[in-house]
């Protein structure tokens, strides 16, 4: 008798549903509505008094009525928990649900009862089938929803503490995802997002300084190039047992700046032989071990202003940095320099040196005692050589960016004539190493680049900005090829195997020829040096970032800061100016015209360390 009476609730309900009377209850969306009128469309009343002409098929009949104004749906009181126990895990309509829960069925409470489905905790369905939950799925329901409370409330309270820049303890694993945006390592974040900021590694970056999740000076930039931030963390090999010329009776020096901590190159001075001895560090990197691909995935030391990260582990440079040790191993580049400034009588040997570390400072003040007139000498015909094939000398402003106590120093490295004398013997060096190679048939990494476009001699500042645009970068190559910028026909680097892979490279080959083994092939160094190549990349730009955000750094801790700048380009209606104090470039706007090398007198405008960027103002 119960179904055959539910059955005929249902085919009544059906036919209001498809004819709703006029003054009846019904369902729009998920508003209630009263039916004023029914013709071609069903006009019905919303809330607020609102008419609004709809299809039969967009209403559904919740009660037959009489009601007279949605007024009349007011709040009602029942028994709703009794009413869902009795039903729990059966069907029913929402005429019984009404009457059950509240001991009617009027409009009003067949809105109540309606409103109890579509919360949809302990019942779901539509008017004509509603389905009493089990306990265990309400159980359950009521749970999920608690949990998704408390989120909530906690997600509001996060962004709270967000807006007063004071996030708790507990909210430092939220602010990984602000500091992946940061690093470039995503691009997208909530909590920027619902902070109304734009998602930009900028603006994540400025975020994470305010809460104090990042320190204030915090550099994110070696992470945000993909440059390793870590010294690697593998064993290194006893230097092995191997004939070794002695070379411990030259005065061997390692010049280098002040505070360098990897000295792998010293000069020595034979008669007329010029001695360069650089660090054998293949002596203890063996091609393809642990250590030879871990320095070519890095493919050279990270030099940041706040600290040194190495291709190799620091336990090599302790034991092979020239000077370091009372006696050192060395690969040893002898030759001598002809009157005419040409490589002649190369020698490569595998040694050991007793060296001297002396800084630039130091030998400047003795450039014309022994040994270092004869060195200098010596440095002097190279140069001239070079000069005469073309070599390019530009003198653009450079300085030492250091950060000392969390304090950023920056120094302007002077023209020293120590340093041109050191730089020449290591291009001495580059080019005996690639002569030798050459001459022996070992296949290695030359250093090549083709002539500037523009082959114009530049004499001031504003040319030398300019011709550096003209060349190409310098790209590795098995096959010997001219090397412009240098102003040599033949070079490979050769000098600094602790902190470069190509370097290194060299001298596995050599050392490989040396001791009777097959070097690697032509097509095995190109494979390796486009590794350490790619991998260099990250280094370069990590360095580069790293160096103008420690200025920026600076320059915000010293607002007051005035210095000159040299106009060295125009672009539009600024000028590009050169600070020599800080090895900078800033585009300034100007309302007079300038003239290319005029100076100006500048002081700092507004810098944004997030955002990587200074503005300046010419004074008078």
């Amino acid at each position: 008798m119960l179904i055959r009476f539910l059955e005929q609730v249902k085919r009544a309900l059906s036919i209001y549903q498809a004819n709703p009377p006029i003054d009846s209850l019904v369902l729009y969306k998920i508003r209630p509505a009263r039916v004023v009128s029914i013709g071609e469309k069903i006009e019905i009343e919303l809330d607020g008094g609102h008419s609004k002409r709809v299809r039969a098929k967009d209403v559904e009949l919740l009660h037959p009525g009489p009601l007279r104004s949605l007024s009349e749906l007011a709040p009602q009181q029942g028994e709703l928990t009794e009413a869902w126990e009795l039903l729990e895990g059966s069907e029913t309509t929402l005429k019984d649900l009404a009457e059950l829960a509240f001991n009617a069925f009027t409009p009003a409470t067949a809105w109540a009862a309606w409103q109890l489905v579509a919360e949809g905790l302990t019942f779901t369905g539509r008017p004509q089938a509603i389905q009493a939950r089990t306990r265990e799925l309400v159980e359950r329901e009521q749970a999920e929803r608690a949990a998704r409370d408390a989120a909530e409330r906690d997600w509001k309270a996060f962004l709270e503490r967000m807006a007063a820049a004071c996030p708790a303890p507990e909210d430092t694993h939220r602010l990984g995802e602000v500091e992946r945006l940061a690093l470039g390592q995503s691009e997208h974040s909530r909590i920027l997002e619902a902070l109304g900021h734009q998602q930009t590694p900028g603006n994540a970056h400025r975020t994470l300084v305010q809460v104090g999740y990042w320190e204030r000076n915090h550099n994110p930039y070696p992470v945000r190039c993909g440059a390793p931030t870590q010294d690697p963390d593998l064993p290194v090999p006893e230097l092995p047992e191997e004939d070794r010329i002695d070379l411990t009776h030259l005065s061997a020096y390692a010049i280098d700046d002040e505070g360098n901590q990897d000295p792998d190159d010293a000069l020595s001075l034979d008669g007329e032989r010029l001695w360069v001895h650089v660090a054998d560090v293949a002596a203890l990197i063996d091609p393809d071990s642990d250590l030879e691909r871990e320095a070519r995935a890095r493919g050279a030391n990270l030099y940041l202003p706040e600290r040194i990260v190495n291709m190799l582990p620091s336990a090599v440079t302790d034991r092979l940095g020239l000077g370091l040790q009372p006696v050192s191993p060395a690969l040893s580049f002898g030759f001598r320099c002809g009157d005419a400034g040409e490589i002649e009588a190369i020698e490569v040997c595998r040694s050991w040196v007793r060296v001297e570390r002396l800084s630039y400072d130091v030998v400047e003040t003795q450039l014309d005692t022994a040994p270092f007139a004869a060195l200098r000498t010596i440095a002097n015909r190279f140069r001239d050589r070079r000069s005469a094939q073309g070599a390019t000398s530009l003198e653009l402003p450079e300085v030492s960016v250091r950060v000392v106590d969390g304090q950023v120093v920056i120094r302007p490295l002077p023209r020293l004539k120590s340093r041109a004398m050191v730089m020449d013997a290591m291009l001495m060096a580059g080019e005996a190493a690639a002569r030798f190679c050459l001459d022996q048939g070992i296949p290695i990494p030359f250093a090549t680049q083709p002539p500037p476009e523009n082959g114009d001699e530049a004499t001031d500042l504003a040319a030398m900005y300019a011709r550096r645009r003209c060349f190409k970068p310098t790209r590795l190559s098995v096959e010997p090829e001219s090397h412009a910028g240098l102003g040599l026909p033949l070079y490979t680097r050769a000098t600094s195997p602790l902190r470069r892979y190509s370097d290194l490279l060299v001298h596995q080959q050599i050392r490989a020829w040396l001791g009777g083994r097959e070097p690697r092939s032509a097509q095995r160094i190109m494979e390796c040096s486009g590794e350490a190549d790619t991998a260099s990349i990250a280094i370069r730009r990590g360095e580069r970032l790293s160096n103008q955000h420690w200025k920026l750094l600076f320059l915000r801790d010293n607002p007051n800061w005035k210095g000159e700048g040299i106009v060295v380009g125009r672009e539009d209606r600024k000028v590009i100016l050169l600070l020599p104090e800080l090895a900078m470039e800033a585009r300034v706007r100007v309302r007079d015209e300038v003239e290319l090398n005029q100076r100006l007198r500048l002081a700092v405008g507004e810098i944004d360390v997030a955002e990587l960027t200074a503005s300046f103002r010419i004074l008078g």
